[in-house]
């Protein structure tokens, strides 16, 4: 059963603590300490029983054999998701977590993604294992808006702005019409679209509702949070507190 993660400062039981982080059984992580191969604030542990806080900064002050402790729970990360990868922990073929550390695969509580992008869109994701901090952005109440490069098969018609703006556009098979969204083209075939929403292949469907197809999707921002053009494809970074604000600041104080 996972459980709900530790609250910033919440005092855990070191080898509880590392277990939950993937670093091996308790009883590995009782031999480790045994064996000095932790440090705290540059000193062995008094016992692998001992109680730590919980902080962001808790990987500034261990090491394990010599090398910092990765991010403690309540963890929040950007990654530049590739082509060809699937935003699933049980789907077959190449999926976002194999972009990340192995050992971070036996995290208690584990890291999801925020939300989905489809297999073929490209561009900016957020994971966590923060349950909270997970439903605060993709709550549909708190419309944090999501922007995305579109190539399209077709040149724009020159309506779509309108049609997409009017609060009016039914999907194929929903049973109520679209938020508003904003169309700003940047080429014949090119455009942002920002939306507030997050239905079934949504951008895909908007488009073929205007008679076009999409043939390339790209997410670049989510809130006011944009991907760094120093994020390499395939990469990841945690995020710090004012990237969280930037992305749920305007929802939070709406």
């Amino acid at each position: 059963m996972t459980e709900p993660s530790p609250e910033p400062g919440r005092l855990l039981r070191l080898d509880r603590l590392l277990a939950n982080m993937g670093y091996g059984s308790r009883r590995e992580i009782q031999q480790l300490v045994r064996a000095g191969r932790i440090l705290l604030d540059g000193a062995r542990p008094a016992a692998a029983d001992q109680r730590v806080a919980v902080t962001p900064g808790l990987s500034s002050r261990m090491t394990i054999d010599g090398r910092p402790l990765d991010p403690p729970p309540g963890v929040a990360l950007m990654l530049n998701k590739p082509l060809g990868v699937t935003c699933s922990h049980k789907e077959s073929g190449p999926l976002v977590y194999g972009l990340l550390p192995p050992r971070w695969r036996g995290r208690d509580p584990m890291i999801s993604t925020v939300g989905r992008l489809d297999k073929e869109t490209s561009g900016l994701l957020l994971l966590t294992d923060d349950g909270e901090l997970l439903h605060r952005i993709i709550s549909p109440r708190r419309q944090i808006a999501k922007r995305y490069r579109v190539s399209l098969e077709r040149a724009l018609g020159g309506d779509e702005a309108e049609v997409f703006a009017s609060g009016t556009l039914m999907l194929e098979s929903d049973d109520k019409p679209l938020s508003p969204a904003v169309l700003e083209p940047i080429g014949e075939r090119e455009a942002y679209l920002t939306v507030t929403e997050g239905r079934y292949h949504q951008v895909r469907r908007m488009f073929a509702a205007t008679g076009n197809h999409v043939t390339a999707l790209h997410r670049d921002r989510i809130g006011s949070l944009d991907l760094p053009p120093d994020l390499e494809t395939g990469r990841y970074r945690v995020l710090t507190a004012a990237d969280i604000g930037a992305v749920i600041g305007t929802a939070d104080s709406a």
